[in-house]
């Protein structure tokens, strides 16, 4: 290779690799990216897209010199070129095109020898190894052929070829260096004084406290140590709506603080955050390989044999018919029409696409085969707590006696709470909103049964039915009929009473049912989804109650309640005997037997990190709405990758009788030049096809 010329490898990381400043940390996961298997030489021959533009210029020009002096031209159009030397611009040009120009398909094609691996590397080699041998053997007298302008134009439109394919390819991951792009190259690391002093990203430690200014983004992941802000996420969760964060609430690196000032105190770096993470996933879904690659593979090395084995028939044949001219141009031509251009680029791209435009909306795709068996789904199994209901018990209705206004009866009972730091106490507190708490002292924990306060000089306490029992007080009637349907659905009662011991109120709470849990049911079923099943290990009331907020179906849909930790697993194999494929999503520690036995285990991305790692397919925001997205996601990809198949497949079905000359009786010939015409043709069509896949939508239609 010319010394001019960086090697294949690092041309393939300076074009794909590259990272911000400061960012070395976050490099690893895109350097695999580039490295999946694109018809088994992307990784061998160096597909820089720079490095191929660069000499498919280059020849562009040398080769118009090689057409204009060919008998094709010449003679052809009855011009007269009385050029000194004409008869040597073929041989001197066309030689630096073979040599030069086609260097990164000879070297691609000794290493798919050296691996044992042929494709389509070889048999562009191949091709224009033949070409040049019989341009050469022309130019010496051994045969009657003005070869050389037909090699140009097959190697320069080779390289064009290549270079689209190759640019193609580096938008679609595009996403990873955006990923990395969102990582800001300085942050204000906060001193001893308090004083904020700017600092590179990769000087930061685990412990430091920055500060992010409104407008900018979060440097690491950490948690808030000072300072609300609502924060933009949506280039992490998909969320398009800022997310109001607060003191002690933790922060992703990447994200930005719109309003607000916050203080941050790190708590991971480099490919321990949140955004790193993102990136191996991305990473990892561009490299694995599916049910149709794996078609794809197989036959591109079958087309090798194929091809091959039709050129020795070809060249033979030819031969014996007496037409030894013709036996070399049928069999260059056989070559160059059956390089698999088209069909190694019918994967990858989609696969490329796909993953990008999942990551954008949130949906990080882990394992391609899981994505794929997405679009066969006939069963999703949702864990109850924090997926389909947000995990946090918050105040669903309340109740008055003794002539008491309810936003009064909020506001005390939010008052006496103030000070605990029980979850049913946040819930009575966030309850009372935009009026806020009223002022309490003396504030008092009785254990086991609730707590009190002094609020207006009045002293009152607020607990559950133990609180009751203690006090030696009896629920009065108007208050029986109400707390009774809502212990019947599993609701926290808990009572608000003016010591020493008059009943003022009763709040039900309850673990609070996503709002966009009911409207992911709905797009599932919309999109076929014979059945939707709940599993929890909550009372069967408690889940009967959420079930029948969710608009589950009798007979259709199942509920699971009261299933132990350990049988979750279990529940799913129940669904896979009746022959269901089952996706399961989940986002607890005690899901991942069941998320990593499901067909397609899908793990809320707000969970742990065990469910993530059993998953295939992890929601970077807490939505189950993104469950649909990956079924149309799936549909839609797995679609594209059919149709290209379909046309690579065929295209090379039909075009390789026509290469062979069977045809040629009839004046149906196709010159090696033509050839590469058309294979760059097939290469484009599918291209432009893949690229359709960003017009899917992966949000769900409105009504």
């Amino acid at each position: 290779m010319p010394a001019s010329e960086p090697a294949p490898e690092q041309a393939a990381d300076q074009s794909q690799h590259a990272t911000p400043a400061g960012h070395d940390q976050h490099a690893g996961p895109e350097r695999h990216a580039g490295q999946d298997k694109h018809a088994g030489h992307d990784k061998h021959a160096g597909h820089d897209p720079a490095m191929f533009r660069r000499r498919f210029w280059v020849c562009l020009v040398l080769t118009l010199p090689v057409v204009l002096t060919s008998h094709l031209v010449v003679d052809g159009l009855g011009l007269r070129w009385d050029v000194p030397g004409r008869s040597w611009v073929g041989p001197v040009l066309g030689s630096v095109i073979f040599l030069w120009g086609g260097w990164p398909f000879l070297v691609g094609a000794v290493r798919e020898i050296r691996d044992r691996a042929p494709g389509m590397m070889l048999l562009v080699a191949m091709a224009i190894t033949v070409a040049y041998s019989a341009s050469l053997a022309t130019s010496l007298g051994a045969f009657d052929l003005d070869f050389w302008w037909e090699l140009a134009a097959l190697v320069t439109i080779m390289l064009l070829g290549h270079w689209q394919e190759m640019k193609a390819i580096g938008q679609a991951r595009g996403a990873l260096a955006a990923l990395a792009a969102l990582l800001p190259d300085e942050a204000e690391r906060v001193a001893a004084d308090g004083q904020a002093e700017p600092v590179p990203v990769g000087a930061l430690r685990v412990g430091d406290v920055v500060l992010v200014r409104p407008g900018g983004r979060v440097p690491a992941d950490g948690r808030i140590v000072d300072g609300d802000a609502e924060l933009d996420e949506s280039m992490i969760t998909g969320e398009s709506r800022p997310v109001a964060r607060s003191t002690g609430e933790r922060v992703v690196a990447g994200t930005v603080a719109t309003d607000s000032a916050i203080r941050v105190r790190v708590e991971a770096l480099g490919d321990e955050t949140a955004l790193a993470g993102i990136q191996r996933m991305v990473a990892q879904a561009q490299r694995s390989g599916g049910q149709a690659q794996l078609l794809a593979d197989r036959f591109a090395a079958a087309l090798f044999y194929v091809a091959a084995g039709t050129a020795v028939v070809t060249l033979a044949v030819w031969t014996a018919l007496g037409e030894p001219d013709q036996a070399v141009v049928r069999t260059v031509t056989v070559l160059v029409i059956a390089c698999p251009h088209a069909l190694g680029l019918a994967i990858p791209l989609v696969v490329a696409l796909s993953t990008a435009l999942a990551a954008r909306r949130g949906i990080l795709v882990k394992d391609r085969l899981a994505l794929e068996r997405m679009r066969t789904v006939d069963a999703v199994l949702f864990d109850k707590t924090g997926t389909l209901t947000r995990g946090e018990h918050a105040v669903s209705d309340l109740v008055t006696t003794q002539g008491l206004e309810r936003e009064e009866a909020l506001r005390i009972a939010a008052g006496v709470e103030s000070d605990s730091e029980h979850p049913l106490a946040r819930a009575i507190v966030t309850a009372a909103g935009s009026a806020g708490p009223a002022r309490a002292t003396g504030f008092r924990s009785l254990p086991g049964r609730g707590v009190r306060a002094t609020v207006d000089g009045t002293e009152y306490a607020v607990g559950g039915p133990a609180l009751l029992r203690d006090l030696g007080r009896a629920l009065p009637d108007d208050l029986k009929a109400a707390t009774g349907r809502w212990s019947a659905r599993g609701a926290v009662v808990l009572y608000l009473v003016r010591l020493p011991g008059t009943v003022l109120g009763a709040f039900a709470l309850t673990d609070e049912v996503r709002p966009e849990a009911r409207q992911a049911i709905a797009e599932l079923r919309a999109e076929g989804v014979r059945t939707i099943a709940m599993i929890t290990g909550d009372a069967r009331s408690v889940a009967e109650s959420v079930a029948a907020d969710l608009g589950f179906r009798s007979g259709v849909d199942e509920v699971f309640a009261e299933v132990l930790p350990a049988e979750k697993d279990s529940r799913v194999a129940e669904l896979q005997r009746r022959g269901l494929t089952v996706a399961m999503v989940g986002d607890g520690v005690n899901d991942a037997p069941a998320l990593a036995r499901s067909d397609v285990g899908i793990a809320i991305g707000a969970g742990t990190d065990v469910a993530i790692e059993s998953a295939g397919v992890v929601l970077a925001s807490s939505d189950p709405r993104g469950v649909g997205a990956v079924v149309r996601l799936s549909r839609a990809s797995y679609r594209k990758m059919r149709q290209n198949l379909a046309w690579a497949a065929g295209y090379n079905v039909v075009a390789l009788p026509l290469a062979a000359g069977v045809l040629a009786w009839a004046g149906v010939a196709l010159s090696p030049a033509v050839a590469a015409v058309l294979m760059s043709a097939s290469t484009i069509v599918v291209a432009l096809n893949a690229q359709l896949l960003r017009r899917v939508r992966l949000d769900a239609e409105p009504d």
